[in-house]
């Protein structure tokens, strides 16, 4: 090769040509196997600490940290998204104030949340009933 042409690039595979490199393979086969797990969590109850909430309902990009939420974090959970405020959770959880605080504080970095209104946007569409 001359210092004027380019380097070459390798062609890339034509459609239909498959895929030759068995890393590849098993690399796509595990992501589908991924997918079709997500798809799967998202069709069956989840369970949030000792409570159920119907797949469809959780975002798929919560489904892991919410079942890393212990009890007390989960059952704040659920008040919220009833829309009880943190005084009346205190007194129905026999904890104070700031205790439901720091569940909530737990919750949000859990699930990654930017703050308390997605932590309540996100408890609402959990626990909100439909009816």
């Amino acid at each position: 090769m001359n210092a004027l042409q380019p380097h070459a690039r390798p062609t890339p595979a034509l459609a239909g040509d498959g895929v030759t490199d068995a890393e590849e393979l098993a690399r796509l086969v595990e992501r589908l196997r991924e997918a079709e797990a997500k798809r799967e969590a998202h069709a069956r109850d989840i369970v949030i600490g000792e409570f159920s909430v119907t797949g469809a309902r959780v975002p798929l990009l919560h489904i892991a940290g919410l079942q890393t939420l212990t009890r007390n974090e989960s059952a704040v959970l659920r008040f919220l998204g009833w829309g009880r405020a943190n005084g009346d959770i205190a007194t129905l959880l026999n904890m104070t104030e700031n205790t439901v605080r720091t569940h909530m504080n737990n919750a949000i970095r859990k699930l990654e949340l930017d703050g308390v209104r997605e932590l309540n946007s996100l408890a609402g569409l959990l626990f909100m009933p439909l009816e």
